[in-house]
């Protein structure tokens, strides 16, 4: 029998809960055309990574405001490649959420993806087999507005048609997990597929 919460919404982040981590190696690859050292590059790859998800910074200038942080001026070619390194290492996905996200549709739980996400990742994501499961795709870039910040959750509630008490929000990131409770959302820390099932399976009871 498919697991299923009726009753309920659920609402789901992408990077690390649908998605798996960027691989070491595609890390590692990021860093060599980069040109710096990989703990260099990755303490600096965060440093204005919310404003190219609230998309008030292009791709462009996102890669030449890392670059300044380094101390390096990349010409167009490079960011191409900085970019679609970055792009394609978010677009493996874990088997076993997947799985389980589809016994959860099978079972007529409505799901929806809330992301922060750049403008890059709309089409993609609304495209890839997965998306075949939810109901909307919430973008960041395209709301102008960044988890944890609460009006981003009123904005799918609104959208959904549903109170607080019928949305249930999963995510990687604990800030992002309290944003959502601070407006009545039921939440989960994602930190593995055991604990997210056991986790829905007491919903489901």
């Amino acid at each position: 029998m498919a697991l299923s919460i009726p009753d309920r919404v659920l609402v789901l982040d992408y990077g690390e809960v649908i998605s798996r981590p960027p691989s070491h190696r595609a890390r590692t690859a990021l860093a060599a055309v980069a040109d710096v050292p990989l703990e260099t590059f990755e303490a600096a790859y965060e440093q204005h990574r919310l404003e190219l998800d609230a998309g008030t910074l292009s791709v462009v200038g996102y890669w030449t405001a890392i670059g300044r942080l380094l101390g390096r001026s990349w010409s167009l070619p490079t960011i191409q490649q900085l970019w679609a390194l970055d792009f394609t290492s978010w677009l493996d996905v874990e088997p076993d959420v997947v799985d389980l996200l589809v016994e959860l549709h099978d079972g007529g739980t409505r799901l929806a993806l809330l992301s922060n996400a750049g403008f890059d990742f709309g089409d993609p994501f609304r495209t890839a087999p997965w998306s075949t499961l939810m109901e909307r795709i919430y973008l960041s870039a395209e709301l102008g507005i960044v988890k944890p910040d609460p009006a981003i959750y009123q904005h799918v509630l609104d959208d959904l048609g549903i109170d607080s008490s019928d949305m249930v929000f999963v995510d990687n990131l604990l800030v992002n997990v309290e944003g959502a409770t601070s407006l009545g959302i039921t939440g989960h820390h994602f930190t593995g597929v055991p604990g997210f099932r056991a986790f829905l399976e007491g919903l489901a009871q």
